[in-house]
């Protein structure tokens, strides 16, 4: 399998994960965690359940991960996520050190890139933009149209 069929594969994975916060009525990101090829942390927005902003899909795998492995860095694991991370997600997967960070839709409003033009992450991480974009914008944009 190549690394782009890797790349869609987890992104469809967290595609699944998105559409159970989008069943719940949260946000739909998703996210899941992959370390030598095995998921190992999956999560998606529950900041409405919760009642917590910090309950972004993200810092649920992120954390989902690190007790899976039982220690707080992610060295050689993949980040995929549906949506670009926003600064506070950007913050916590440069210090979990995660290798490689992948996401689906690119976020205009609140994603890193708009307000920083460096990443945020660990300085050897590989970031992957893009990856099953439409899909996860599509998501996103049907979210928010059934909102309004």
């Amino acid at each position: 399998m190549t690394l782009f069929d890797e790349d869609i594969k987890y992104m469809r994975m967290a595609l699944d994960e998105a559409h159970k916060a989008f069943d719940a009525d949260e946000i739909p990101i998703g996210a899941v965690v992959v370390c030598q090829g095995r998921v190992i942390g999956r999560g998606h927005n529950l900041t409405e359940m919760l009642n917590d902003v910090t309950a972004h899909a993200e810092m649920q795998a992120i954390t989902a991960a690190a007790n899976t492995l039982g220690g707080k860095y992610l060295q050689d694991c993949t980040l995929y996520v549906t949506v670009e991370p926003c600064l506070m997600c950007s913050g916590a997967i440069g210090w979990s050190q995660l290798s490689r960070i992948v996401y689906g839709a690119s976020d205009d409003k609140r994603g890193y890139s708009t307000f920083i033009h460096r990443h945020p992450f660990h300085p050897k991480a590989a970031i992957t933009p893009g990856v099953l974009a439409d899909e996860c914008k599509e998501l996103m944009q049907l979210f928010f149209k059934k909102k309004r």
